[in-house]
Parts: C-alpha cells; structure tokens; sequence
C-alpha cells in the first residue's frame, strides 16, 4: 500500500458539523468506530423498523438510545455494497457492479483509498472480521487495504466447493485456517462475535476501527445452537437474533469498557431480503422489492446510529443517506481529510448522526444494477428510468409496450405503486437533468470517463487450507441436458462445468414465434445466454463489466438448429442449420464457473442476456447439448 499524502478535504465531503460539534470534536480523543454489517436483512426484519416476527431487544436499545436512518441506501447486492462501504464511491466508479466469485481475477484496485486505510493513516488500529468480498486474491484481501487483521469468510457463504472451486474457507489474513462444513457455519457468527470482543479489548485505549460484516442472515442460514429453534420465526428468525445477540454483546462490552461516549456505532445491511427463498428471506415491507432490484426494498436498508452523548437518543432522520457516505463520515470525525486525488461519491453525513442538519448533503442518490442506472431520487421524488425487478429470483410479468420514465413521490407512496410523472413534468425533468449529469460521468448503461479500473491479477487460484490445492482442475464430467425442456433447471453443482474451458452449445429450436432465453447460465458477475431476439439467434458471453453479443442478421423461418461456441481465445462463433451466420469476440473463456442455475428456456435469477420482455421462452427446445473441451 502506498503512503497516502493528505491533499486537503475534497470537495465532495460537503455537510460537515460545524461550530460548536467542530470545536468539541477539536478538544476530544478521535472517536472509535464500530460498523456491523449484516448480509440481506430486509428493511421490516428488525424491532426498530416494524418487524413483529423477530425479537431482537439489543437493537430496539440500540435504537431507543441513538438514532433510525430510514432512508440510507446500500446497492443491490453483496460486492457493490461492500465496495461502496470501503470506498465511498458507487460501486460502478470503482468497477465492482456485480458480484465476485471465488478465484476472480479482479477485485478492489490498489489505488483505491480505503475507509480503513485513511483511518490507519490517522493512528487507529484496524480489523476486518466476517464477509469480505471484494477479491479473494491476496492483493485483494483486507491486509492489503488498511486493515491490520481479518478473519472471516471472504464472499458468500453459498460458494464454497462448486465445479474446482475451493471449498468453504475461514481466512485469517491471507491464510486459511478451517475448511467450513455445515456445523462450522453454525459456530461462525459466535466467533466472529469472540473475535470482535476481544479486539476491542485489546484495544481499548483506542481509537480503533471495527468492520464486522457478518456472514448472517445469507443463505444457507445456519443459526448457532444457543438460538436454534427459539424464534417464532424458523431458522431465520435464529438467525437474525444470533445477530442481534452478537450486537448486544459488542455494545455491552463499551459499555463496560467506559467506551460508549467514545465510540460511534453503527449498524446496517447490504441490501435488502432475497425474497425467493421465501421463510429463508426475510422481508422489505412496507417497501417494494428485494435483493438484486433497484425498487425500494432491494437498496433501502435498515440502519442505526448511536453514540451516547452525541447522537440524540431515541431519533429518526429520513434524510437521504448511504453506504457512500461512511467514508467521509468516518475520516472527518477521526481528525482526517479526504485525498482529493480522485472523486468519491459519498459525503459527511455527521450532521444528520448528531442532529444539527435535517436535509442530505447530497444532491441526488443513484440507483445501480450492474453498470446500468436505473433510477435518481432527489428529495422525496425517486424517477425510475428504466425497468426495474422485483428481486433475485423472483419472475415478474412480462411487460407490454414501451418503458416510459416513472416518478414516485416516496413520502406518500413508500410502497412505489403509483406513477406521478403526468402530473409533475417539471420534477421529471430536474431528475432527468441529474440524470444527464452522471451519464457524462459515470455512464447511464457503458463505462463513463469517470469509472476507474479494479485490481486485476493474471490467476486466481481461489483461498485453499494449506497443502489441499489440486495441481489441476478435474477433467469436468459431461452432463446429458438432452431430456430439459423449457421451463427446467439444474443446480450450479449438476450444471456442465464450463469455467475456464471451450463449450459448445447445441438445440433444435420451433420458436412458435416467440422469442427469449433458450439456454441461461449465470448471473451479473458471469455467465452466458443462448437466446431469441425478435426471433434471431442470439450468444451471449458476459464477464463482469464485459458483455460480448453475436446475433444473426435474420430470423429462421421455421424450426431450425442452431450451435453457440465460445472457445479459449474469446471467439464466439454462432451457426444455424450448420451455416456460421455471426462472429464475435469476447474477453475469453468464462475465467469461473457460474454459480447460477443452468436454466432452459428462462433465466431465473439475474438475467444473463437482455431478454426485452421475453422473460421466458413459450416455443420447444429439443436435443439439447452442451459440448465441454
């Protein structure tokens, strides 16, 4: 890591308390930070905000004594969000969009100024304990980026031991210590809690910077054994009390410390519920959507503040807010700066913690899935500019005609079910104005000037216990897909292994005159589609950013047979009734297998390809085949 030179507070950490909070602020020891973070709680699933189903009586504390943020923003899914929280930035900016899966070539840049970097610059000690996910290689581990010590998990605790991936690892630094089995999970969130404990201990003298971004409540949920069966809501409502259990212990050790005058914590999650694994998911009511959408409850999150003596007690702040902003908060209050080498998006939201500013100190806020911006909210008004999912997983009626611009007015319409924009031209205009304003900088859908590259490293060999690494992938096993018809799947661990390799694909199609998804494989992070367009074949390979489309120049009258390669170069050839009828280039062969299901005729999770509103594919596919080199 480089040595940072302090260029003076940026430009974009706008709102700073001033007068009397700066001059206290001046007088005092820096204050610690604590910021627990919690993988796919739905905005309802806490006491503070609604939920009946979950007891948790550390939060509702925590709450009744600090301060609720009802509108702070995370990004739809795992990575982004992560990626925002460490770097104050949208995740597109710093091109972290889409999730990271085990042995990803790519992951946080080495440029980047990190939260914890900026604050270890400062003199605060650092720790990363839970879900890391932003690169599992060494250069992208939380050692690398400001951080003293890490353990935990480093992605998601659902992509462990797929294809020739790694097993489930428990990393310390950079070294795996434990391979996960199913009572391992069981036993992570109470030691990550020991974990927390003990460095705050360790360090109480202070200050000090903790990152707990827990494993819980993702799916596979494994609550530990003191809370197994105890909720009124299944294993998940375990879970989510494990957590709130864990929550209360970190509080009432700085309490016990003489520390919760000294130190702020804050407690939120990294999207909203993933709403398809039904009693395993949680929920966003009164919000629309979840996890992996950009409606309301896929990015609003529930979140909490508290700092005796300087966070008001018992307050909300509906001021728009988010994962962007802690940066800046964090630095500014820890007697730091912002370098103003390269622009951050968040800004210092120290005002709204302690009660002296009522509005956002930021303008706008973006809504991005992958690298497309969806929707803008600017005050109570948020205009949806493109069509938007109810969440990972979930099917949603396909749409008819054109998408036209939609304008809610969240302060009376929480729930995003009534359109405005026809009564308001001039509000849909001053967003669409922001609108213009970002696509010159970040881009609306491509790469704008304003996005910086990730890290990259040549090989990713995956996080494996010491002396376990196989010197080569297994020789991947054919899988017969033959008998599938439209409307089957197979698991990611049934599904040909294609990461890494040359594939083929081959059908007989009888559109029917439909078109849509005729085999999907994969998700936002990577995957590849083999589709109708208007009713012309259509191969589709993306990786990351990256989305590489070859498509016929026609539509085939009639039945047909149609064959999508995608070889070890990158070339994309697309044959139809054994004539090449495209050619295309993509960045290679699809460096990981996607953990996605293998679906024909529909894509049911995040879509691989744009299918338009052809959700799911209503001819037949017959003689299916996928060819593995």
């Amino acid at each position: 890591m480089r040595t940072l030179a302090w260029l003076g507070m940026a430009a974009l950490a706008a709102g700073m308390a001033s007068g009397p909070d700066v001059a206290r602020a001046a007088d005092a020891p820096p204050p610690n930070f604590v910021f627990v973070f919690i993988d796919d709680l739905g905005y309802g699933d806490i006491g503070p905000f609604g939920s009946v189903s979950n007891r948790t009586p550390n939060l509702d504390r925590m709450a009744k004594e600090g301060l609720r943020l009802t509108s702070f923003y995370a990004a739809p899914v795992c990575t982004p969000s992560r990626a925002q929280v460490l770097t104050g930035c949208y995740a597109k900016r710093v091109s972290l969009p889409a999730v990271l899966g085990p042995c990803s070539a790519i992951g946080i840049g080495s440029g980047e100024h990190t939260i914890a970097e900026l604050l270890k610059a400062r003199g605060y000690a650092t720790m990363c304990i839970g879900k890391w996910h932003c690169g599992d290689h060494p250069d992208f581990l939380p050692t690398r980026h400001g951080f003293d010590r890490y353990l935990g998990i480093p992605y998601s605790n659902d992509m462990g031991g797929r294809g020739n991936r790694p097993p489930l690892p428990l990393v310390r630094d950079t070294t795996v210590i434990e391979v996960l089995d199913d009572d391992g999970q069981k036993r992570v969130t109470e030691r990550y809690t020991d974990e927390a404990v003990a460095f705050i201990r360790e360090k109480k003298d202070g200050p000090f910077f903790l990152y707990l971004p827990h494993t819980a409540v993702h799916t596979p949920i494994h609550p530990g054994a003191a809370f197994a069966g105890k909720s009124a809501n299944g294993r998940f409502g375990d879970w989510v009390e494990e957590v709130d259990g864990s929550v209360g212990r970190i509080l009432d050790t700085l309490r016990g410390l003489g520390l919760a005058e000294r130190t702020l914590v804050m407690f939120s999650s990294d999207n909203g519920p993933w709403l398809s694994k039904g009693s395993d998911g949680g929920t966003a009511l009164p919000l629309r959507g979840g996890k992996g959408g950009t409606f309301e409850g896929g990015v609003r999150v529930p979140t909490l503040a508290w700092w005796p003596g300087r966070v008001p007690a018992g307050t909300s702040c509906g001021a728009v807010a988010g994962n962007i902003d802690l940066l800046p908060t964090f630095v500014t209050l820890g007697g730091g700066t912002v370098p103003a080498d390269r622009p951050i998006d968040g800004r210092d939201i120290s005002g709204l913690l302690f009660g002296t500013a009522k509005e956002s100190p930021r303008e706008a806020h973006y809504f991005f899935a992958g690298q497309s911006l969806q929707a803008v909210r600017s005050g109570p008004w948020k205009l949806a500019i493109a069509r938007q999912n109810e969440g990972m997983g979930l099917k949603s009626k396909p749409a008819a005609g054109a998408f036209e611009p939609a304008l809610y007015n969240l302060d009376e319409d929480i729930g995003e079910r009534t359109d405005v924009a026809a009564k308001h031209p001039d509000v849909v205009k001053r967003l669409q104005d922001l609108v213009a304003r970002v696509d010159a900088d970040l881009g609306v859908t491509g790469a704008g000037p304003g996005v910086r590259e990730p890290g990259r490293v040549s090989k990713n060999p995956g996080l494996w216990l010491p002396g376990s690494h196989p010197a080569e992938p297994a020789a991947s096993t054919p899988v017969d897909v033959s008998s599938l018809k439209p409307g089957d799947t197979l698991p990611a661990d049934k599904a040909p292994q294609v990461g890494g390799r040359t594939f083929t694909i081959a059908c007989e199609v009888d559109p029917k005159g439909g078109s849509g998804p005729l085999v999907a494989h994969g998700g936002a992070s990577a995957g590849y589609a083999l589709h109708l367009a208007a009713g012309k074949p259509a191969f589709t390979v993306r990786q990351k950013a990256k989305v590489a489309t070859v498509a016929a120049p026609d539509a085939p009258a009639g039945a047909f047979r149609v064959e999508a390669r995608l070889a070890a170069d990158g070339a994309m050839t697309l044959s139809v009734d054994g004539r090449v009828v495209a050619r295309g280039k993509a960045p290679g062969p699809i460096q990981n297998q996607p953990v996605e299901d293998f679906c024909v005729g529909c894509d049911t999770r995040i879509p691989v390809a744009d299918y338009g509103a052809a959700a799911r594919f209503r001819g037949e596919v017959r003689s299916l085949a996928v060819t593995v080199e």
